[in-house]
């Protein structure tokens, strides 16, 4: 066992790089993960992370997920958490499972019901599930996750109902709370919102979207999180 969510509550910082495996052929497996995991080391030494993570999923899953996470499996030692688009991204070949409530939408289908459907498939499962909050906010782009789940993100300019939104996912029993905004975003979330936010939970703010320099991944751990999630600039070799 992995004891994921242990391993992000007892650390200061962590980081998790997000693959896309529709965007990642199994061939191409191998060399991703050399350089992530050479990204992986550099921020442990510059950034002082502690704690390194897969998160695997998107939006969309038109190839056979199990397969895929069955042969990148075999060659990494880092922890692999599923980041599911819908309950059809399950699968026995990772290590813990995001179980993502989308609770700053009005859309059942991400609220529950997507829920009850992977509920039926983890009833015996190995993966450690992680209840998380899932809150969407405007990173001044159109993100996949605003398109597939046919919700509106959250303004950052209204911290009151962001603020809201994250306690009321700490108070529903989620064990996460994740800041997105958004894959390929223009402005990632502010400094101020993550202070704001993290001032009045006690559990852990995973923030992800629009960080492609380490200035702005320093920035974010300073301002509370307790995780970053790299996607994009890891896709275009920005960091």
């Amino acid at each position: 066992m992995h004891n994921i969510l242990n391993h992000i509550k007892r650390a200061t910082r962590s980081i998790a790089i997000l693959l896309d495996p529709e965007k990642i052929t199994v061939d191409q497996q191998s060399e991703y993960a050399r350089h992530c995991e050479k990204q992986f080391n550099d921020w442990k030494a510059t950034l002082s992370v502690e704690c390194c993570f897969y998160f695997i999923g998107g939006s969309t899953m038109n190839i056979d997920m199990d397969q895929w996470l069955a042969t990148f499996k075999t060659i990494t030692n880092i922890p692999i958490v599923i980041f599911p688009g819908s309950h059809e991204q399950l699968s026995e070949n990772a290590h813990g499972l995001l179980f993502l409530n989308l609770v700053s939408g009005r859309n059942l289908e991400y609220l529950i019901e997507q829920q009850v459907r992977a509920a039926r498939q983890l009833k015996n499962t190995q993966l450690e599930v992680i209840p998380t909050g899932y809150v969407l906010i405007d990173g001044e782009t159109i993100s996949a996750v605003q398109e597939q789940s046919k919700t509106q993100p959250l303004s950052q300019k209204d911290i009151p109902t962001i603020l809201d939104t994250a306690y009321a996912a700490q108070l529903m029993g989620n064990q996460l709370v994740y800041l997105e905004a958004g894959s390929g975003a223009t402005r990632s979330i502010s400094t101020e919102i993550i202070t704001a936010v993290n001032e009045i939970l006690n559990i852990p703010i995973i923030v992800g979207g629009g960080l492609r320099s380490q200035e702005q991944i320093q920035a974010v751990f300073e301002a509370g999180a307790n995780m970053v999630v790299i996607g994009t600039a890891i896709e275009h070799n920005i960091l």
